[in-house]
């Protein structure tokens, strides 16, 4: 009998190495629930159980370290049965699970001490099972079909899956290890390991696409160097964060750890994966966001970025894809269902702001690096994204962005709240479409405003002008539809009747931080965003409490998205509201407190209470990339950071600390081709900046602001 579960049976654990990630529990296992080993959209393995002398082993501890290379859980043995002529009791066997991916490939090391006065003949059994469920399958799709699992092929090399899709291809997932098994069937394999006195022995398994040579102590040892050094490498893209409060530093260490486990080196160039484990793949809108965030101090990860979704921009109309020529994708996948086409999200066009957040992206990238050569290679892609935005804003009677999906298997909503009930009116209905989403018009308004300014510097100033006179109409338009006076705050949508959706959402605060609103108006709304209504205490509500749908609970209508909250807040700072963002700064490291350092995609809404903790929400992607990404957006908003690549130089305004925190240093921060440490440390009351290093004194710093 088993023994009842624990919070170890709960606590999931992920690793991720190109197109492949694993989600197990603490113990090391997988049940084949929502957690597997997955590539390319497909479980590979389903069911990954460990049981000594057929129990479950005692948990100790489980961790990912801290470079997200390996996973390590502690286990010890329950009572044995008398084995020979020594009885093991509990606790005398420590059980050591190590485990990484390298090359979409599973590496595993049981490791077995006897910590005993006896000699014992250990007991293993591994259960193993790969159902080969495509991820919308495991997320809860239901299917009319299904292809054909093959003849399981067990023998001493260890187990063979086969499952031959109806896509025609044939998917294999080989598990091998690095001795004979006592036993084996097509369920698993048994082993006994000899544990002399104070002996250890290990055992190591292997998990890939085909048989490769048989797993071994080298095998392992070189794998895992391989994929420390990848890692490491990743880790090191960019400037890093450095502060003398340990806890705030270990929160952007671990961040950044993040980020570089979410990313994947693509043929073209770095691209972050949107989280695990339903959104391990391209995405365009959260790399997009991810890469606002990470601009500052990372601007290679935005080349990356455009670079993919320059290569996938759409040149057909579809309206199962939602696609139409210039429209930059909003997803893509490698599934079997995919292939099919039994939903539309192969490459997957219904996302309204990843097209003109593309082109914001160019501008912002250009203007981080002063790299005009790769932006005149993207110069194309950045005309024909126009062109589309374009066609869509002459035929909406206001010039404003708007969506409508193509069919019913597209998404109903295509903003970043895209659940079917996150556009709404005051009181509760569901708007008719054409929908126009309040923060994607300031999108579209820092998108031509962005290629107004490359125009005129590749002397297009014809070009130049007419994006900039869209940019000043798109915006009197929205100053003019989409404010409520009576509430002192922008709707968030327009219907396609041309009604008002007079909700009080966190959208507006995505106005903020691309400048559109008058100062008046800005200043109204950013006050608004940091009270309770809004302001839990840990971050920005998605919906404010009092509104039709409101539901703390919910996915868009009331909880808290750490990247939503992060663009607020910078939008916030914009304002010229600095305490603003560094109060949000704050709800956030302390948020991430809470998580292990980790920020989830999101969390619920509930207001902070004295001695409470965040609330989680059960199936939030974790870790997820635009929530990363979120505290760096947020450092830079309180330090008034911004890189003039143009002119090759710093511009410091009113920088502010985080509480408690006297000290933060941006190390090997690269501004024109040059290096430098760019330090902010509390003095007298006051936050002063300086530069060091070798380049110091060839990179500006331009200081102003209190």
């Amino acid at each position: 009998m088993q023994p009842a579960a624990t919070a170890a049976s709960f606590t999931t654990h992920v690793l991720k190495d190109g197109d492949s990630f694993i989600v197990a529990n603490a113990y090391g296992d997988i049940h084949g629930g929502s957690d597997g080993f997955f590539h390319d959209d497909t479980r590979l393995l389903s069911t990954w159980r460990l049981a000594i002398a057929g129990l479950q082993p005692e948990p100790l501890s489980a961790a990912v370290t801290r470079d997200n290379v390996f996973f390590i859980a502690h286990l010890t043995n329950r009572p044995l049965p008398v084995l020979g002529a020594a009885d093991a009791g509990s606790g005398l066997i420590h059980i050591a699970r190590t485990r990484f991916l390298c090359d979409n490939r599973l590496y595993e090391r049981v490791s077995c001490r006897n910590y005993g006065q006896d000699a014992v003949a250990l007991p293993l059994r591994l259960q193993v099972a790969a159902d080969f469920r495509d991820m919308f399958e495991v997320r809860g799709s239901v299917r009319l079909a299904r292809g054909e699992l093959q003849p399981v092929e067990a023998g001493p090399e260890g187990i063979v899956f086969r499952y031959q899709g109806l896509d025609g291809r044939l998917r294999t997932s080989a598990v091998t290890c690095s001795r004979q098994p006592e036993a084996v069937a097509t369920d698993g394999m048994e082993f006994v390991l000899q544990l002399p006195v104070g002996g250890r022995d290990e055992l190591y398994l292997e998990v890939g696409l085909e048989r490769e040579d048989t797993p071994g102590r080298e095998r392992y040892r070189n794998a895992a160097a391989r994929a420390r050094h990848r890692m490491r490498a990743r880790q090191r893209r960019g400037a890093s964060v450095r502060s003398e409060g340990p806890l705030f530093t270990a929160w952007m260490d671990r961040s950044r750890a993040d980020l570089a486990l979410l990313t994947s080196d693509l043929p073209t160039g770095p691209y972050p994966y949107a989280g695990i484990p339903w959104f391990s793949t391209p995405f365009g809108r959260d790399a997009v966001v991810t890469s606002l965030q990470m601009l500052w101090i990372n601007p290679r990860l935005a080349r990356g970025v455009l670079s993919f979704l320059a290569a996938h921009q759409a040149h057909d109309s579809s309206a199962f894809l939602d696609s139409a020529p210039g429209k930059i994708m909003h997803e893509t996948r490698k599934g079997e269902m995919a292939t099919l086409r039994e939903l539309p999200f192969g490459l997957y066009y219904g996302g309204v702001d990843t097209t003109p957040l593309f082109v914001m992206l160019a501008g912002a990238y250009a203007r981080r690096t002063g790299d005009l050569t790769f932006i005149h290679s993207l110069w194309p892609a950045l005309r024909a994204a126009m062109a589309w935005i374009e066609r869509v804003c002459d035929a909406n009677p206001h010039g404003f962005l708007d969506y409508a999906r193509g069919e019913t298997s597209g998404l109903a909503n295509q903003g970043w709240k895209d659940s079917e009930d996150s556009v709404f009116h005051a009181d509760g209905r569901i708007p008719p479409g054409p929908i126009a989403l309040v923060e994607v018009q300031g999108y579209v308004y820092a998108a031509l405003r962005a290629m107004a300014s490359l125009a005129r510097r590749r002397g297009e100033l014809p070009l130049a002008e007419h994006w900039t006179m869209r940019a000043d109409r798109l915006q009197a338009a929205v100053e003019q539809h989409f404010w409520m006076p009576e509430r002192n705050f922008y709707g968030i949508a327009i219907d396609g009747d041309g009604e008002l959706c007079r909700v009080r959402a966190s959208n507006p605060g995505h106005l903020l931080y691309v400048g559109l609103p008058t100062p008046q108006r800005a200043a109204l709304v950013s006050a608004q965003l940091l009270m309770p209504a809004f302001a839990t205490g840990w971050g920005i509500r998605t919906l404010a409490e009092g509104q039709a749908r409101y539901n703390p609970m919910s996915y868009h209508n009331g909880s808290v998205w750490p990247h939503d909250t992060a663009l607020c807040a910078a939008g916030i700072a914009r304002t010229g509201d600095r305490d603003g963002a560094v109060r949000l700064l704050r709800s956030m490291f302390e948020t991430a407190t809470h998580f292990d350092m980790r920020l989830p995609e999101l969390f619920c809404g509930f207001a902070r209470a004295h001695g409470a903790t965040p609330v989680s929400y059960p199936v939030a992607c974790l870790p997820q990339a635009w929530a990363a990404g979120a505290g760096f957006m947020m450092l830079q908003a309180c330090l008034g950071v911004d890189v003039d690549g143009w002119n090759g130089e710093i511009r410091v305004t009113s920088p502010r600390l985080p509480p408690g925190i006297e000290q933060v240093a941006l190390r090997g921060l690269v501004v024109a081709g040059r290096n430098v440490d760019l330090v902010f440390r509390r003095m007298g009351g006051r936050v002063v900046a300086f530069t060091e290093g070798a380049d110091a004194t060839s990179v500006p710093l331009r200081l102003s602001g209190g």
